[in-house]
């Protein structure tokens, strides 16, 4: 190109110092004018070490004269045109509705795999009578796979290996984890389902995120909620199935789901109730909905649960009163020997001092005797028996025998159900009539 300024630039591997390369760079100024290299080194000549070993390259002042004004317009006009154009990130992000990847098929893969797999886990002894049951379902799913299942009940473990026909090498991975969820009480129809392509699994591990085995029940009974409700909505909006058993949760599902599910796990353990994360999934629900919220933020929309602390402070059971502040110290206590001196026992002989210990040993073991005693007689002593009961006096009051007797009299004639006289003497007449007519 005529009037234009053409830039080259080479790499050189110094001979003398191995590992260290120069890149060279010449420019050409005018058309048909002589080529100036700046690190053009002569033949056999040794070439010169940069002022440092980690200098990657040769400055461009050294290159030659700097570009004109022209020549830098252009040059941004290249880089223009070369730029790609600015792709939105959210949407290199995003997967279109509806895809799907396509099946893992025996051409993908036609000559097998060269090694033979093989994955075992143990079962706890209950799980035992229904994996029984169940197993030749599980054989005939993983056939399908062309992975082999092997069931040792003595041993308690089930073994899952790959065989000359696998041709996918996943296969064995997803065989891993049924028999993974199977052992973990997950029921075979749920636990079949890993061997699809968009569903995974995901067992959580529980039991060692809380100290107190009190506080570990409780959590995990807030996990499932009163009736299985909390657990059964965290269902519905994860798409997922879980199962809380022992120290572990087994949840199967989308990654999505499983994610999240992973999330509500773990703040329940830390003493987050699920609600809050519950209440948050139902808000992102509804949000993803709205193709245009897709690419925005959405914590303007998502509540804030401030944590509170409104621990009371306990009270001690002593409350020390404090006492009126005096300048004087406190008197001193008596000694042994004032006090003696006091009731004059300090002047009695060795003889008498014995003895008045010896009377008040005795006088206190009387008192416990008689303690004892009254304790034993109070087993003996009758109860305090209730009053009797007063009968009523028989009431002086005349009875009318007559009109009892009128009564009953009424009542005999009257049969339970019965119609009164006057209705059946218009019913008997109305029967001679019919009869009359017939005749």
């Amino acid at each position: 190109m005529s009037g234009s300024q053409t830039e080259r630039t080479w790499e050189l591997r110094a001979p003398h110092y191995p590992g260290i390369f120069v890149l060279v760079s010449s420019r050409r100024l005018r058309p048909g004018g002589p080529t100036q290299s700046a690190g053009e080194v002569p033949r056999g000549a040794v070439p010169p070490l940069p002022v440092h070993a980690n200098m990657a390259a040769v400055p461009e002042e050294q290159a030659g004269p700097e570009p004109g004004p022209k020549h830098r317009e252009k040059q941004k006009n290249k880089n223009k045109k070369k730029a790609a154009p600015a792709v939105d990130e959210s949407e290199l992000l995003t997967v279109p509705d509806g895809w799907k990847e396509p099946a893992f098929t025996r051409e993908d893969n036609p000559k097998g795999l060269l090694e033979e797999s093989s994955f075992a886990t143990l079962f706890p002894k209950y799980r035992e009578a229904y994996l029984k049951e169940c197993w030749p379902l599980v054989q005939k799913a993983l056939g399908e796979h062309y992975v082999n299942a092997a069931l040792d009940l003595i041993e308690g473990s089930m073994t899952v290996t790959t065989t000359k026909k696998t041709f996918d090498p996943y296969a064995i991975i997803r065989a891993r984890d049924l028999i993974k969820l199977l052992a973990r009480s997950v029921p075979f129809e749920q636990a079949v389902r890993i061997l699809q392509d968009d569903v995974a699994c995901d067992i959580i591990k529980i039991g060692s995120l809380v100290r107190k085995r009190e506080t570990f029940i409780k959590r995990r009974a807030r996990l499932l909620g009163p009736k299985g409700s909390t657990l059964k909505a965290l269902e519905l909006l994860t798409n997922c199935y879980i199962m809380v058993q022992g120290n572990t949760v087994s949840a199967l599902g989308p990654f999505s789901g499983l994610k999240e599910v992973r999330k509500v796990v773990l703040d329940t353990m830390k003493n987050i109730h699920p609600i809050y994360n519950i209440k948050t999934l139902m808000i992102k629900r509804e949000l993803a909905k709205d193709p245009e919220l897709r690419t925005q933020s959405w914590e303007r929309f998502l509540p804030k649960f401030k944590r509170k602390n409104l621990k009371k402070r306990k009270e001690p059971k002593k409350k020390n009163t404090k006492k009126e502040y005096t300048p004087f110290p406190p008197p001193q206590p008596e000694s042994q020997i004032d006090k003696e001196l006091a009731s004059g026992e300090y002047f009695l002989k060795e003889r008498q001092k014995k003895r008045k210990r010896m009377e008040e040993i005795k006088a206190k073991q009387a008192d416990a005797v008689k303690r004892r005693q009254e304790e034993r007689n109070k087993a003996f002593i009758p109860p305090k028996e209730k009053p009797a009961v007063k009968t009523k006096k028989a009431s002086t009051e005349k009875i009318d025998i007559e009109a009892i007797k009128e009564k009953v009299k009424n009542a005999k004639k009257k049969k339970l159900g019965a119609l009164p006289e006057e209705e059946v003497k218009l019913k008997m007449a109305a029967d001679e009539k019919k009869k009359k007519k017939k005749k």
